[in-house]
């Protein structure tokens, strides 16, 4: 039965990590994993954690499941981060929130929710976006588009994009990336979020809103602004939120799909439906990434730790960015460079073309994707200098 089934290649980002753990170079940088770094090169346990670990240690009491929703508590905390304190969608009780394996999880919820209740609908996406949304959507049953969002010059494309979602059949799903979260590392603005907003209701889109990158950009209200304002001002809204970024438990997968109605009615018969969406993929969502950060933003002391240890994570991968672009000013670069430092988040559509990116991979032991994407929380003031230096000898 398995003799017509074929190799298909790796995961090229797996490939990669193969690739660099094989390499001898003693200078050897990793910029194409996607995960917080330190000033060590590692990927540390928050201190907030260990501790609401340890309180979980010794207070836990079962083991049972925690069911299709998740644990209730996790959902109470998640909501007024992503939404707001004062949010009028949560006093009126419009929104619902799943717990899912990670932000992939919740995606992969949203995917067969549209696809089983809003059949014939398309979806479109960003172009570039994440490889994932392509696979996950597409083997949901959905028809997938893009809309343009950054142009040949490596900018971002406000003027194709909003020419693009101004012609969307009305009633299809457009998937908005949140603050930090496009793998560019390009973000819309203020103004452009209520441009935006303003095409979604004159289209009558569906919004679909990946979140997952909270507290990377300016902060954690400043980072909400797009996601609350179309949520406060739209009728229905999907948001899919990750907490393994901001929380560093990227191995505990914890995510949650929310799900903005018109009212309280509607909302339950969604949620009703996701249910069955969550039941049919994996039962109940692990528990443990949740009791995490339930544990923390139930804790008063927890929460300002988390806050502040975030704030430091922020601060360094913004500071970096600064850094990159003066590192190269010497070499004539900076302004040829100077994106780097106007994105925001842990990502960067660097410039570089795939023949820099197999220069720097070969001759330099350099690691990141073929579309020059790199994340710069792999950069370091010790490895900034050879950086430099190397992006400098693949421009001449």
């Amino acid at each position: 039965m398995f003799e017509h089934i074929e190799r298909v290649p790796g995961d090229a980002i797996l490939g990669l990590i193969d690739a660099f753990k094989k390499d001898t170079n003693p200078q050897k940088v990793d910029l194409g994993v996607g995960v917080y770094r330190d000033a060590n090169g590692n990927t540390p346990i928050m201190r907030a954690v260990k501790e609401a670990e340890a309180r979980l240690l010794n207070n836990e009491t079962t083991k049972t499941y925690i069911g299709s929703h998740g644990a209730p508590a996790y959902g109470e905390a998640v909501l007024p981060i992503v939404l707001g304190e004062n949010s009028s969608v949560l006093s009126q009780k419009r929104a619902s929130a799943t717990q899912s394996p990670g932000g992939t999880g919740a995606l992969r919820l949203a995917a067969d929710f549209i696809a089983g209740q809003m059949p014939g609908k398309g979806i479109w996406v960003s172009d570039p976006t994440w490889p994932n949304h392509h696979g996950i959507f597409t083997s949901a049953g959905i028809e997938l588009h893009k809309y343009p969002y950054v142009d040949p010059d490596n900018r971002l494309d406000f003027e194709g994009m909003v020419s693009a979602l101004k012609k969307i059949p009305e009633g299809d799903v457009v998937v908005l990336h949140a603050c930090c979260h496009n793998p560019t590392g390009f973000d819309l603005s203020q103004a452009q979020w209520q441009e935006v907003l303003e095409i979604v209701k004159e289209r009558k889109l569906l919004p679909l809103v990946d979140f997952a990158y909270q507290g990377f950009g300016e902060g954690l209200e400043e980072d909400a602004y797009g996601v609350r304002l179309l949520a406060e001002n739209l009728d229905e809204v999907i948001i899919t939120s990750s907490c393994s970024k901001n929380f560093g438990i990227y191995c505990e997968r914890t995510g949650a799909l929310i799900l903005v109605a018109k009212d309280e009615e509607q909302m339950e018969n969604v949620r009703s439906q996701v249910a069955i969406v969550a039941r049919e993929n994996y039962s109940n969502p692990p528990a443990h990434g949740g009791a995490i950060v339930s544990e923390i933003l139930h804790d008063p002391e927890l929460c300002q730790m988390w806050r502040e240890e975030l704030t430091e994570m922020r601060d360094r991968i913004n500071t970096l960015r600064r850094d990159f672009v003066e590192a190269l000013r010497p070499y004539g670069l900076a302004d040829k460079y100077a994106c780097v430092a106007e994105q925001r988040g842990m990502f960067s559509y660097t410039g570089l073309t795939p023949e820099q990116v197999d220069r720097l991979r070969d001759e330099f032991g350099i690691y990141m994707v073929r579309s020059g994407r790199a994340n710069v929380a792999g950069f370091s003031q010790e490895n900034l200098p050879y950086l430099a230096k190397a992006i400098a000898a693949v421009n001449e």
